[in-house]
């Protein structure tokens, strides 16, 4: 059975960086974004969660040690407490004043660019459902001001619950269900949460589960290729999307021939 959101032409780019601009920039970050739009890119992967004042920002991680000057979880922080966080040294001196980045930001500066983007619903633990609905609460917000010939984002989650619960809500969106490790109950999951694409991990990717997604009127996306010779296989193979780190290297602004999938 085909679900009415996969029957949606695909309109998104073939290439998109991962987290704004890869390992180039600190992640997530408006400095990210910026680069990865200087080196030809038109569609974006980012990673949301919720602050324990309800407001969505970026960070990919359940702790601010990697990627901050701070420690611990985020989990107790308001929005207030995070903006004044370092999110660039980490990276580099160059970023060193680079803050974390609200996710109704972001949206209103793809807007501005006629940029594409694509939100993954990144919950800390016991967040699933809240950070789902919030998702969706974000999007329906800005619906009415999305251009019609701009694709509104594209939302993926490795948590079915944080997918179920934005689909609970009615908003129009297309979804995604990423996957790390292959099961046969994918395709079923896919199918009852009405996703347009499965977005895996690219060596999970064969020719026959390539088929059997676009059979069941899904596009087939991978994450995260840096080498040629993988993208190379994924084009070979008709996959529909590729979220690269190496946005110097692969992609739109690349001076290979992998920057033109057919």
């Amino acid at each position: 059975m085909t679900s009415a959101c996969a029957r949606i032409d695909w309109p998104y780019p073939f290439w998109i960086a991962h987290r704004g601009a890869g390992k180039r920039a600190p992640e997530n970050t408006m400095a990210a974004f910026m680069l990865g739009a200087q080196h030809g890119f038109r569609m974006f992967e980012c990673d949301a969660k919720l602050s324990a004042d309800g407001v969505l920002y970026l960070l990919h991680d359940d702790s601010l040690d990697r990627t901050t000057n701070a420690h611990g979880s985020p989990a107790a922080l308001p929005w207030s407490a995070l903006a004044q966080l370092d999110a660039g040294s980490w990276h580099s001196q160059l970023f060193h004043t680079e803050p974390l980045l609200r996710l109704d930001a972001l949206l209103h500066w793809c807007l501005a660019q006629g940029l594409c983007l694509n939100i993954e619903i990144k919950p800390l633990p016991g967040q699933d459902a809240a950070t789902g609905l919030a998702v969706a609460t974000l999007l329906e917000r800005y619906s009415a001001q999305w251009p019609a010939d701009l694709p509104q984002p594209l939302v993926s989650s490795f948590s079915v619950p944080a997918l179920e619960a934005f689909g609970s809500t009615g908003t129009h969106a297309a979804l995604a269900l990423l996957v790390e490790h292959w099961s046969d109950r994918i395709w079923e999951q896919t199918q009852a949460l009405q996703c347009a694409a499965l977005v895996c991990h690219y060596p999970l990717w064969a020719p026959e589960r390539v088929a059997r997604c676009h059979a069941l009127g899904m596009r087939a996306l991978s994450y995260t290729v840096n080498a040629p010779d993988q993208a190379h296989a994924l084009i070979a193979m008709h996959t529909d999307g590729i979220i690269t780190d190496a946005i110097d290297r692969l992609g739109p602004g690349a001076n290979t021939d992998t920057g033109s999938p057919p």
